[in-house]
């Protein structure tokens, strides 16, 4: 198996009970690498499970004892600096908070994202100024990941605009 295939190994991207969301994996895996390595960490096995609102519930009760609905819930597995751990998003709650902040639900979805991976870093959010702290990391990859799709798009624009266009194929006789 070459390198390239195992690093994609790294992040799985998974539902229960709810449709897997409109995200590009391979770009949101490599922005998620990225990150990672602006903390010093390697990607382990960190998975991304999807989920509705009754399940978050449930998971929040069974592991956690609190009896309410949040937007995620991370497992933090990680050794040393390689991260892992199991992250569950409910997407009913990101909807949810994307019309109350004012952001689309893909925005604050990648946001979601990138928070789990955040405390897997070691970021916390617990006090005022832990907040603080984690809305400006959050902030800051989520400008880092809009510069690499704007960059992504120049690179295949380029691409297709240098590529000659295909030629017709001859009728079979």
């Amino acid at each position: 198996m070459g390198e390239g295939r195992e690093e994609a190994l790294m992040i799985t991207y998974n539902t229960i009970n709810t449709a897997m969301p409109d995200i590009a994996e391979a770009e949101v895996t490599a922005w998620l690498r990225q990150v990672a390595r602006s903390y010093g960490k390697v990607l382990g096995d960190v998975n991304y499970i999807f989920v509705d609102d009754e399940t978050i519930l449930s998971v929040n009760q069974r592991f956690l004892g609190h009896d309410y609905y949040t937007d995620h819930i991370g497992f933090d597995y990680s050794e040393g600096n390689a991260l892992s751990g199991d992250i569950y998003i409910s997407l009913d709650t990101v909807r949810t908070n994307a019309a109350l902040y004012g952001a689309t639900p893909a925005e604050e979805l990648r946001r979601i994202i990138v928070h789990g991976l955040l405390h897997l870093c070691g970021l916390r959010d617990k006090s005022p100024e832990e907040q603080t702290r984690m809305r400006q990391a959050e902030d800051k990859a989520l400008r880092e990941q809009g510069a690499r799709g704007k960059e992504q798009e120049k690179t295949v624009a380029s691409e297709q605009s240098s590529c000659p266009r295909p030629l017709p194929l001859a009728p079979n006789n």
